[in-house]
């Protein structure tokens, strides 16, 4: 007998935009362009047109990333770290604090040729807060903007606006 409490569903627009949330692991994944966001309640809404998600990288990475045309996963990952603009600071100040080579590349959803997961983060991040995450790999033509990314004088990283914009 199947389990009342265990369902997967599909919700999808007459474009062709997935999403499938898993219930019974907590995750959710998208399909085709982005269109769609989790709250940070877990709830699903759609995605606004402007919104972007981030990823952090330094210098170095970018410059190589642009002669390749691309940021390709980890070795032994299965996706590429990316951030909402307003939790960026979390995995910068877990990570790469004091670092003042930093630049967050801005990503544009519509543009990602592979599925966005979001995902929890470490157990130390607000238990209901999911980050999204690129199974594959980022195209440099996904990336709309490129700042720069300086700690304060303490060494930790600022939030951000959702925007992408430095909060006073």
């Amino acid at each position: 007998m199947a389990s009342p409490f265990l369902r997967m569903f599909t919700l999808s627009d007459e474009l062709g935009f997935r999403v499938v949330p898993r219930s019974f692991s907590g995750v959710s994944f998208l399909t085709g362009p982005s269109r769609f966001a989790l709250s940070s309640l877990g709830c699903l809404s759609v995605a606004s047109p402007g919104e972007l998600l981030v990823h952090l990288c330094g210098s170095d990475e970018w410059s190589a990333a642009r002669a390749r045309g691309e940021i390709r996963p980890p070795d032994g990952a299965d996706f590429i770290h990316l951030s909402a603009p307003g939790q960026v600071h979390l995995p910068a100040n877990r990570l790469f604090r004091g670092r003042d080579d930093l630049l967050l590349l801005h990503v544009e959803p519509a543009l990602l040729d592979s599925p966005v997961r979001w995902e929890p983060g470490v157990p130390t991040d607000p238990e209901a807060m999911l980050f999204p995450h690129l199974y594959g790999r980022l195209p440099v033509r996904a990336v709309s903007r490129v700042t720069a990314y300086r700690p304060g004088s303490d060494g930790t990283f600022a939030p951000l606006d959702a925007r992408g914009q430095g909060l006073p």
